[in-house]
């Protein structure tokens, strides 16, 4: 008979994790609590519109289609993707902006405008930042990093200096670069990992490689076409979805996991991988002699932010803007210093817009636009609808300024989605949007562990654990449990 495997969580990382399992030969369940697969990359559809309800950003094509190639598949089996030039648009201070193209030398002839010589350097930058990025996918991305022994091979050792671990982006960035624009427009891709610049190595500047080399996509259709085409390749291997089905227990026996309790009853198990909020599945659904982490441990991680989101209908075009806007016409240390630092709601927050409806007519009806409005905020802070009113004015105000156009008497839908929301819908760790911050006390090993230390068949995956938040690493993350899984089940 077939060995079982039940996955709580049906994200990203789940369905990740389920596919690949599936595929060997295994039996696999995932329990999903909401009403439909994705986790934060769930939609929703109100007055004719469609939002996708977290994840905007199509970045690092290439681990998407080897997920695909490995069930023989190719993307374009499930979505058309369309590269976005220009890949988004900074509004800056001073009532400057900036666009990204899609073609280096643009970005080249950008980065020189600002800065004699800056053409150049940026080239060299991204030539340092290409390296990172084939050599921190190819050879630590996909480690399960349960052992420091992984990381003791001598081409690994030398690599590590050279991918700069030791040093942060901060001071990499400005080695190159002094014009604060230019700072500005190579730190916002650090803000996907949810931390500062200074506290993020310089590794990471392999973002800056995902964001201008591979560029920035779209799947028509939204987002949550990637969960369509992972809900169908998990089903194809044989993978049974539970929806609207919550769990309540993981049930242990002689150190081993037998199975999974839920509100409609027990899924019996060989194996159980954690894929929702990880502490979340820690804390409240194992009795506490079998928790490797307590609330100490918890509270002590350094976590991505959350977010306040806005869903909005408009029932005209909008003018000036492009699918992918960021507002950073206000000071990013205060903002950051009020998210990581002194956690408060920030006073003149950096925000961000996303106009699906620029590239993609079928997510709003005609002559209308659909706009997802997004302030990064510190996790843990509780929300209100008096707050979520004040932020929205304030940020609305500053928008229309911008574009120089009206919006208001045109808004025909607003749905707001905060702390309290993170937490009933994801069961998430303070509320947090994207997980663990990727900060160098948080990278490998020092993240929490894909294996449960305390129970042989347990495991963990997503973004609390290894490689990281983001929609790529959740699914290099079900990749790598996976392998462990059928590991210790192969035995």
């Amino acid at each position: 008979m077939k060995k079982k495997i039940v996955i709580i969580g049906a994200g990203f990382a789940g369905l990740s994790a389920a596919s690949f399992l599936a595929k060997d030969g295994y039996e696999v369940s995932i329990i999903e609590k909401n009403e439909s697969a994705g986790g934060r990359a769930r939609k929703f559809s109100a007055e004719g519109f469609t939002f996708d309800m977290g994840p905007s950003w199509y970045w690092m094509p290439d681990i998407f289609d080897k997920y695909f190639a490995a069930f023989g598949h190719e993307r374009k089996d499930f979505y058309e993707l369309v590269r976005l030039d220009p890949s988004y648009r900074v509004y800056l201070e001073n009532a400057l902006s900036a666009d990204l193209a899609a073609a280096p030398e643009e970005l080249e002839a950008l980065f020189e405008s600002y800065e004699e010589g800056a053409g150049l350097k940026l080239r060299k930058f991204l030539e340092e930042a290409a390296y990172k990025y084939r050599v921190g996918i190819d050879e630590f991305v996909y480690k399960p990093s349960t052992s420091i022994t992984e990381f003791l091979d001598i081409r690994i050792a030398k690599d590590a200096f050279r991918l700069q671990l030791f040093q942060s982006m901060h001071d990499h960035i400005r080695k190159y670069f002094s014009h604060p624009v230019l700072i500005k427009l190579l730190e916002f891709p650090v803000l996907f990992l949810g931390a500062i610049p200074k506290n993020t190595p310089a590794l990471y500047s392999l973002m800056n490689y995902a964001d201008m080399i591979l560029g920035t996509w779209y799947p028509m259709g939204g987002m949550h076409k990637i969960i369509e085409a992972m809900v169908s390749i998990a089903e194809k291997q044989g993978v049974k979805i539970h929806l609207n089905e919550a769990a309540t227990e993981i049930k242990v026996e002689n150190k081993n996991t037998t199975g999974v309790l839920t509100d409609k009853g027990f899924h019996q198990a060989d194996a159980v991988i954690g894929g929702a909020d990880y502490h979340h599945v820690e804390q409240h659904l194992l009795p506490k002699e079998y928790r490797r982490y307590n609330e100490e441990y918890w509270n002590k991680r350094s976590m991505a932010p959350s977010c306040l989101l806005y869903y909005v209908g408009i029932n005209k075009k909008v003018k000036e803007l492009l699918h992918h806007n960021l507002f950073f016409d206000t000071d990013f240390v205060q903002h950051s210093h009020e998210i990581y630092t002194d956690p408060q709601w920030p006073s003149d927050p950096l925000f961000y817009v996303s106009v699906t409806s620029k590239t993609d007519p079928s997510v709003a009806p005609s002559g209308c636009e659909n706009m997802f409005l997004l302030i990064p905020v510190a996790p843990g802070i509780v929300d209100s609808e008096e707050i979520r009113d004040k932020y929205f004015e304030q940020i609305l105000g500053r928008l229309e300024e911008r574009i120089g156009q009206k919006l208001r008497d045109s808004i025909v839908y607003k749905r707001s989605f905060a702390y309290k929301d993170f937490k009933s819908e994801y069961n998430s760790f303070k509320g947090n949007a994207y997980g663990l911050a990727n900060t160098l006390k948080q990278t490998a090993i020092l993240k929490p562990s894909i294996k449960s230390k305390k129970i042989k068949n347990l495991f963990y995956t997503g973004q609390l654990t290894v490689p990281g938040p983001g929609v790529p690493p959740s699914i290099i993350s079900g990749e790598v449990v996976a392998r462990e899984v059928s590991k210790l089940l192969a035995k």
